[in-house]
């Protein structure tokens, strides 16, 4: 995989010490942002200190599952593993596990569906990015129910097909309520230069996408655009994220295409896990 020189050989190393540590306590920084969100529920974000997470950019698959499965195992997660979809900038909406069946669309979909945005009933989730917008909802299930889970992968094109909404609507679909949302680091209106004419289409749909950049150029505000576009849905921004672009721990496919991709995360605690304090806006450290 074409990364800076060397940092394939460094990254490896820190998720060798990850995948020693116990419970939570992870030692290395491998997230962005990490926080207990809800009692017994978890939302991080990482960073290029996990490595690249995604299986389509070159690559060695054994390492990529190596990564993943060291994250797992960390985060305690009792076999339970994250649920990657193929992502394609649509869309589309899967259900995962139970959720699938609810939703009437069927059985599950053996390995990754392709889809910009999944649901379930309590089952891990993860999406990646590298500039685009990675969103996280959590929402409570009815009568006492596993939460409703939900991740989305936001980038142009999902924004203005209106994937965020769509994933709301499912969440409602499955009864979740009292929805709340945290948005991952992704680029900044700042940062992110369009041409005029496709700053416009997208703001005919979703006007707080359009911006002006730093020098003064036509841009699209993604960030903005997946706030509003939660608001209007009546969903609660928790947390907003920085720029991948303005931030040299993070990916960005702006920054360098041959690069990898970070995740948003969703998890529950495993059946049995102690019940502890509810932490928040956990920023994990060197």
């Amino acid at each position: 995989m074409a990364l800076p020189d060397g940092s394939a050989m460094v990254l490896s190393r820190r998720i060798e010490v990850l995948q020693t540590s116990s419970g939570n306590d992870l030692g290395f920084r491998v997230f962005s942002w990490r926080a207990e969100v809800r009692p017994g529920v978890w939302v991080a974000f990482t960073d290029a200190g996990a490595g690249n997470l995604a299986l389509h950019v070159g690559d060695d698959p054994a390492e990529v599952g190596r990564r993943r499965r060291a994250i797992e195992a960390a985060l305690g997660l009792s076999g339970r593993p994250f649920q990657y979809m193929n992502q394609v900038h649509g869309n589309i909406v899967a259900g995962i596990g139970a959720a699938s069946a609810a939703a009437g669309t069927g059985a599950p979909v053996a390995g990754a569906p392709t889809a910009d945005a999944m649901v379930s009933y309590g089952e891990p989730l993860a999406v990646m990015v590298a500039d685009c917008v990675p969103i996280v909802l959590v929402g409570d299930g009815a009568g006492g129910k596993a939460p409703v889970l939900a991740v989305v992968h936001a980038g142009r094109p999902g924004v203005a097909s209106g994937v965020v909404p769509a994933a709301v609507a499912r969440m409602h679909a499955l009864g979740a309520a009292g929805l709340g949302a945290w948005i991952g680091p992704s680029v900044c209106g700042r940062c992110y230069e369009v041409p005029g004419d496709m700053r416009e289409d997208v703001a005919a749909v979703v006007p707080a996408a359009r911006c002006t950049t730093s020098r003064g150029t036509p841009g699209l505000d993604l960030p903005a655009a997946v706030r509003s576009q939660l608001q209007d849905a009546g969903v609660r921004v928790e947390y907003s994220g920085g720029c991948t672009l303005e931030d040299d721990t993070l990916f960005s496919y702006r920054r360098d295409p041959n690069t990898g991709r970070f995740a948003g995360l969703v998890w529950t605690d495993a059946p049995g896990t102690p019940a502890g304090p509810h932490r928040v806006n956990e920023q994990m450290s060197e």
